[in-house]
């Protein structure tokens, strides 16, 4: 019977070219294998290896499929750190340990694009590599130490200098920069619909508008309980990624939620496009407020940002990221705002992934820190290896048990400073 919950009222660039969404069983089964609790791209990615391996697994998503932050991202597919590099990773483990977590991490894009082209999921998937210019001499030498770390790891990682740079953006203010070929984008929405489409193929099942209670253990097994209704299953994941309500508190309040605004321009004219991004490559520059911008199919810039006020962030924020695209890329004449939606991060205090154990079989995964595609199929991937009794000492991640963080309601403002901060050390320094 095809589901009949309503799709989303506040539309994204996603939404608006979305190929049909598809349709789910409405009944739920009174046991599986697996339970997965949270229907984004971690959990769908867990329930796929899942389903490949021959269990029996049901994915209960709280909402619709994309409400969350997997349907609300830019679609930058991006295989490394947004606040570590692998000397700070080294720094935090040991060598081994450490490597392990780079080559897992660098990986990520890798995984995304194979997934596509196994499944046959046409997101507009464009593995064209991604782009980090440097702005200023002193990040510039940071970013050769970083592609030489990375190319030790064998990543196809490789240092282009101020002119290459300069015709790959257009723009002259880079010292030179690094490029992951491996990176690319995505249009997330059709990514995260073909992996359930994989999912429901392959024999698992998916069921919106469920919002679990409860997770008890009962025996030997967990009991999942929903809208007066209740599931058995062998093992539970929980990848619910920001949110805090309900059995999602317990992984949702151990990081620092971020309020990031999407916006959309209208379509570029092509002698535009081919002056600032001519191989379509995505970009993420290193100021502190950072600067980023990709095309989707249509040419359309798309790009991000936050907001230091919330109250009416969302027409101040999309106008003030047009007007920057504008300015940085050189632009002939304005592009104008087509759409803007906002959904929310997640960063861990320590910027790097996280794996819980909550109980016997019942495990987590979070700490995509702003990398949420390329992370979510390594946490998924690793989800799915715990649940199929893999023992955890043989992962790239070390389990730890969820501790909330202290004063939990005060990160949003914590956030808000940090950004205010960033944005006066680009001032200082001339980076704006």
């Amino acid at each position: 019977m095809p589901s009949s919950i309503a799709r989303p009222t506040n539309p994204t660039l996603w939404t608006l070219t979305a190929n049909p969404p598809p349709e789910f069983a409405l009944t739920l089964p009174s046991r599986c294998d697996v339970a997965v609790i949270g229907g984004g791209f971690t959990g769908l990615t867990a329930a796929l290896h899942l389903a490949r391996a021959g269990r029996s697994v049901c994915v209960l998503e709280a909402g619709r499929l994309g409400a969350g932050a997997s349907g609300m991202n830019a679609g930058f597919v991006v295989p490394n750190f947004a606040k570590a590099d692998p000397a700070t990773v080294r720094q935090k483990l040991p060598r081994e340990k450490a490597d392990a977590l780079l080559s897992l991490v660098g990986a990520g894009a890798d995984q995304v694009f194979a997934t596509i082209a196994e499944e046959g999921i046409e997101c507009d998937a464009a593995q064209t590599g991604w782009l980090q210019p440097a702005y200023g001499d002193d990040m510039a030498r940071i970013l050769r130490q970083r592609v030489r770390d990375w190319t030790e790891l064998g990543r196809p990682v490789e240092f282009l200098d101020a002119r290459e740079i300069q015709s790959e953006t257009g723009m002259d203010l880079y010292s030179g920069g690094l490029i992951d070929h491996s990176g690319g984008t995505i249009h997330p929405l059709n990514y995260l619909y073909g992996l359930a489409s994989a999912v429901t193929r392959h024999g698992g099942m998916i069921r919106e508008s469920s919002s679990v209670d409860r997770v008890e253990r009962h025996g030997g097994t967990w009991r999942i309980t929903l809208a007066g209704q209740q599931v058995e299953a062998g093992s539970v994941l929980l990848a619910t990624n920001a949110f805090t309500g309900g059995i999602a508190s317990r992984m949702g309040r151990t990081g620092v939620p971020l309020r990031v605004y999407q916006v959309a321009t209208k379509p570029l004219d092509a002698e535009t496009i081919a002056r600032i991004s001519p191989h379509r490559r995505p970009v993420g520059d290193t100021r502190s407020n950072l600067f980023t911008y990709r095309l989707d199919r249509d040419n359309r810039l798309i790009s991000g940002g936050m907001a230091i006020n919330p109250l009416g962030a969302f027409e101040r924020v999309g106008r003030a990221v047009v007007d920057r695209l504008a300015s940085e890329l050189r632009l002939p004449r304005h592009p104008g705002v087509e759409v803007v939606w906002t959904g929310t991060a997640i960063m861990t205090p320590d910027f790097l992934p996280r794996l819980y154990r909550f109980g016997d079989g019942f495990f987590g995964g979070i700490g995509c820190n702003g990398r949420g595609i390329a992370m979510t199929a390594q946490l998924g991937h690793l989800l799915a290896r715990l649940a199929l009794g893999e023992q955890a000492q043989s992962l790239p991640i070390p389990l730890q048990t969820g501790r909330t963080l202290p004063f939990h309601r005060l990160t949003p403002i914590v956030a808000s400073l940090a950004l205010a901060h960033a944005r006066f050390e680009d001032w200082r320094a001339g980076r704006l």
